[in-house]
């Protein structure tokens, strides 16, 4: 008889899950039912799978992941029958997904389930949500051409099929690794499938030493093409907004067209201007950047437009303006807005008849000069208040583009860390372990409202306060004080020192009080585990412990003392 049909995971009744998980600190093992299990770092795999990928393919490796979890998967299937002999093929499917979720791998929402064991029938459809394959793929490989899910796909594939006694086959029909909105997975029997053979042979070890020669060929050949191709890129990005952005300056690059670039301070205009020039036919010409308010107004037309000598107190000689520096090939007018009237005139000129004449001086020089401003303001705002000409903003606004600030463009994160990480460690001569998952999860949330400064200075700070092969941590990242977020996240799920999870509770909730009686854990037992851990936090300062306690320090210095006695006897 079939069941399901749009059923629910109940995630917060996994006790006889949780039960099964032991620690054994002083032996070195993890138990879970008698399996023994590893707690890794994501980091870890994540930069295993790159290595793999890079070694093998990714068809290779895609394999490798898939026949993991695969293996997972039929031993997970076993403790779940152990543990649920009576319940329904249903419960016992459903103890499939809470693994996952209880190992912290991903959550997996069901929206459609049909399961019937006399006659073999099953369909499943479900929805995974912060898969850590998907955060792998984000942070070490980017954007990836085809779902990236493997190891949990060949988990499902396993269990389900352990369960039901026949092959059955889960496919990822979309998923966020490749850039689609969210992860869904199809499951039903293998002959239900066109292509159930080919996709079979994923869970068959092949040998590839013979291969490894030429991929390793390949490998060194994409890296010198990559190596010529260096500088000639828009920055760092593969962002909707952000490839929208490259796409329009690129249409404009081998033109003669000015171009305004648009957005916050911070964002990397400066970058893009330069990735214009490149890509145009003035590449070997001089690029020449100006941040027109770091000049003093004074002094901002002899600094762009040149000056003859007398020509003010300090002319003690002629010299030419960055316009002429810049001949044949781009200037670059950075905050264009803070140009004074006499400037924005000179401008004009330059940009209307190519000319342009030094300050005190009557001889007219001819330049060919490409011009690109920027400002992080609206010019049709300062026109209209009268600060900038509306004929130069005209001859200016031809081929405006936005950049997008990086609270925008989030899915770019990794590539911009990974680009600043490899910077400063070259430039501080060390080497991290990256940045540890509690900093990722907040760069992810932050706002950044300094852009892509500052995250390239938070990266540099992080770099210099972190030691050889140590990870970043969120401290080192924001040394003075780490900004506050908006939103708090849950309690995390905790060990006692017996060695079972037990659910934190928020600050103002009662319920581990209820766990306490749950676990029959005695008040002396309760008295112990709390000036153990104070103790741990106040680094054994007796002092600094019986203040988190709110005792004084003869008191708890007495309950230790007893403590200790009790444990001698």
């Amino acid at each position: 008889m079939a069941t399901g049909s749009k059923p629910h995971i109940d995630y917060a009744d996994i006790k006889d899950l949780t039960d099964e998980i032991r620690f054994q600190s002083n032996e070195g093992k993890i138990w879970f039912g008698e399996q023994r299990i590893l707690l890794m770092q994501v980091t870890a795999l994540a930069a295993f799978r790159r290595e793999l990928v890079n070694s093998i393919g990714v068809e290779r490796a895609k394999g490798f992941f898939m026949r993991l979890g695969y293996q997972g998967g039929l031993r997970d299937a076993e403790l779940a029958r152990r543990l649920r002999p009576n319940a329904s093929l249903m419960d016992i499917f459903w103890a499939g997904p809470q693994f996952h979720s209880l190992k912290g791998m991903v959550k997996s929402v069901p929206m459609e389930v049909d399961i019937d064991h006399e006659t073999g029938h099953f369909y499943g459809e479900l929805e995974w949500v912060d898969s850590w394959e998907v955060e792998v793929v984000q942070t070490e490989l980017g954007q990836m051409d085809e779902p990236a899910c493997w190891s949990l796909l060949g988990y499902a594939c396993a269990y389900t099929s352990s369960l039901m006694g026949r092959e059955i086959i889960f496919r990822e029909v979309s998923c966020r690794g490749c850039g689609d909105e969210r992860c869904l997975i199809i499951g039903k029997p293998a002959e239900e499938w066109e292509d159930a053979e080919e996709f079979s042979k994923y869970f068959t070890a092949e040998p590839i030493i013979e291969e490894l020669y030429n991929l390793q060929n390949q490998v060194n050949s994409l890296r010198s093409s990559l190596a010529r191709q260096q500088g000639q890129y828009y920055g760092i990005g593969q962002s909707a907004a952000y490839k929208d952005a490259c796409i329009k300056i690129d249409k404009a690059a081998q033109g003669k067209v000015s171009v305004l670039l648009l957005g916050e301070t911070g964002v990397g205009k400066e970058v893009i201007a330069r990735s214009v020039h490149l890509r145009s036919q003035r590449a070997n010409q001089p690029f020449v950047a100006v941040n027109c308010a770091a000049i003093p107004q004074e002094l901002i037309e002899a600094e762009l437009f040149g000056v003859e000598k007398g020509a003010f107190t300090g002319a003690t000689q002629s010299r030419p303006g960055r316009f002429e520096r810049a001949n044949g090939g781009t200037i670059f007018l950075d905050e264009v807005v803070e140009l004074t009237p006499r400037a924005q005139a000179a401008l004009l000129r330059v940009l209307q008849e190519g000319e342009l004449e030094h300050v005190g001086g009557i001889q007219t020089h001819v330049v060919n000069v490409r011009v690109i401003a920027a400002t992080n303001e609206c010019l049709k705002d300062a026109v209209n208040e009268g600060r900038f000409r509306a004929d130069l903003y005209y001859r200016l606004n031809v081929f405006p583009v936005k950049i997008p600030p990086l609270r925008d463009r989030l899915d770019d994160l990794p590539l911009l860390v990974e680009h600043f990480l490899n910077k400063f460690h070259s430039d501080y001569s060390k080497r991290t372990l990256g940045l540890s998952d509690r900093a990722w999860g907040f760069l992810k949330s932050y706002a950044w409202p300094g852009n892509i400064r500052e995250l390239e200075n938070v990266i540099e700070r992080g770099v210099i306060l972190t030691d050889n092969n140590e990870s970043i941590s969120l401290q080192s990242l924001f040394a003075a004080a780490v900004p506050e977020l908006a939103v708090e996240g849950e309690p995390d799920d905790h060990v006692f020192s017996e060695g079972q999870v037990v659910k934190s509770s928020t600050k103002h909730s009662t319920n581990w009080i209820d766990n306490i009686f749950e676990d029959q854990v005695s008040l002396d037992e309760v008295e112990k585990i709390l000036m153990e851990r104070a103790m741990a936090k106040a680094k054994n300062n007796i002092s600094g412990a019986a203040r988190l306690l709110g005792l004084t320090r003869p008191a708890l210095a007495y309950r230790l003392k007893k403590y200790e006695k009790d444990n001698e006897s």
